[in-house]
């Protein structure tokens, strides 16, 4: 592979990833629980990592990341069960885009990146599988048995 191939392979799919982190981080706003919230904020920030990977290869090649500002719109009337299931799919539907295209990366440290980039989307996607199936401890199981009370707040900071 070229390195302006594998450049563009890598912008190609930091835009993907932006689209999935820009998304979660609205998801975040909607989802009230806190064990759903604090994997959406977990998600949120193995992205970021992710993002960051991604930023350091393409400027080796001499590459921009790319600026993908797109808030995705979502309806607030959706159920959190319906965000947990586009959420899955989405995660699926990243890895099985990317899978084939990884083992043309020739740059074996690339390569090894992208497979723990979709490696962890999996991971994301079954997070997004329990919390679907109503499962809490997707990061741990809480000292407390009691149920949880309250709620995350959607806006965090006045003016928000």
């Amino acid at each position: 592979m070229k390195p302006t191939e594998l450049l563009q392979l890598l912008q190609a799919c930091a835009e993907q990833r932006l689209t999935l982190l820009n998304r979660h981080q609205a998801v975040a706003r909607l989802v009230g629980n806190l064990d759903f919230n604090n994997t959406y904020q977990y998600v949120v920030a193995r992205e970021e990592t992710h993002l960051s990977w991604l930023q350091a290869a393409i400027e080796e090649l001499g590459g921009v990341m790319p600026a993908n500002a797109t808030l995705p719109a979502i309806d607030g009337g959706v159920s959190v069960g319906d965000l947990f299931r586009q959420d899955a799919s989405a995660a699926q539907a990243f890895v099985d885009a990317w899978q084939p295209k990884i083992e043309q990366v020739t740059n074996a440290r690339h390569r090894g990146m992208l497979r723990v980039i979709c490696g962890e989307t999996l991971e994301h996607k079954r997070f997004f599988d329990q919390a679907l199936a109503g499962r809490e401890d997707l990061l741990g199981r809480r000292l407390d048995a009691g149920p949880r009370r309250g709620a995350v707040m959607g806006s965090r900071w006045v003016g928000d």
